[in-house]
């Protein structure tokens, strides 16, 4: 899963990122309002986590920017105003949820994972593809009922790929979800993680569900492999 964090204190953001990455999250980064509403414009990440103190735009304006074009990802709003009147606006204007700081990272994390469990489409504990069961909040990866091992970014590779079965996803749109920013260009080494996820997810098994369209990209589906 992909996170957006706009947050200006550059240490309260080291600390979040730290903390998402160690739990398998992919996180962009936006330190005042106007690089927040660029990258929530330009990507689609499943949940937003938004101070409201930012230079440029505020965190309010952003909210109000994000939900005007997009009504279903979750926004955790994350600061230090901590009177009912910001709540209440925050609510209003389309917060899903509301943390003040100082926090404990162990509650944003328990507030992220429950946001993304009762979150829209594609957003359930469970994803099903054939005989392939993936538990977005456990990461858990079975194949007919026989535990699959996976790496933080082959995991990240599947949930993507499983969040729509059958779509064909370019390598430029999963080196855009799955990894950071610092991996523009080098499309390659999807290529390279889909090999890996077919070692594990494919070869043990008749049906082949990861499917590669030439010049193209990639789809996981429950059809031979091409």
């Amino acid at each position: 899963m992909r996170i957006l964090l706009i947050e200006d204190e550059k240490k309260v953001a080291d600390i979040i990122v730290r903390g998402l990455k160690a739990e398998r999250f992919a996180v962009d980064v936006a330190h005042d309002g106007s690089g927040g509403w660029e990258l929530s414009s330009a990507y689609e990440y499943d949940l937003v986590i938004l101070d409201l103190m930012l230079p440029g735009l505020s965190g309010g304006q952003i909210l109000q920017k994000i939900r005007s074009k997009n009504q279903q990802v979750p926004i955790l709003v994350l600061t230090a105003c901590d009177g009912m009147t910001d709540k209440v606006k925050s609510f209003e204007a389309g917060a899903d949820d509301y943390l003040t700081k100082p926090f404990a990272f162990a509650e944003l994390l328990l507030r992220i994972k429950a946001l993304l469990r009762r979150g829209p489409v594609n957003r359930s504990s469970v994803m099903r593809v054939a005989d392939l069961e993936i538990d977005r909040l456990t990461q858990n990866v079975r194949r007919g009922g026989k535990k699959i091992e996976l790496t933080s970014k082959e995991y990240a590779l599947l949930e993507y790929l499983a969040t729509n079965p059958g779509r064909v996803f370019s390598r430029t749109m999963i080196i855009e979800h799955v990894w950071d920013q610092s991996f523009q260009g080098l499309t390659n080494i999807v290529d390279v993680y889909v090999r890996h996820l077919r070692e594990k997810l494919d070869d043990p098994y008749q049906i082949k569900l990861l499917r590669t369209v030439r010049g193209v990209g990639y789809s996981l589906n429950d059809e031979t492999a091409a």
